[in-house]
């Protein structure tokens, strides 16, 4: 039984699809966030 709210697309997915995650393309997909720290600590330290 399907209510007429129940839909599986919302408009904070439409949100998350607008945000640039340009700055994570160097890191692979299924990396921890120690990963993620250190990648985008690397690409501040070598834009000083």
């Amino acid at each position: 039984m399907s209510s007429s709210n129940d839909s599986s697309k919302t408009e904070s997915d439409d949100a998350v699809r607008d945000v640039d995650v340009s700055h994570l393309e160097v890191v692979d997909d299924g990396c921890g966030c120690a990963e993620v720290w250190e990648e985008l600590s690397d690409q501040r330290r070598s834009e000083d």
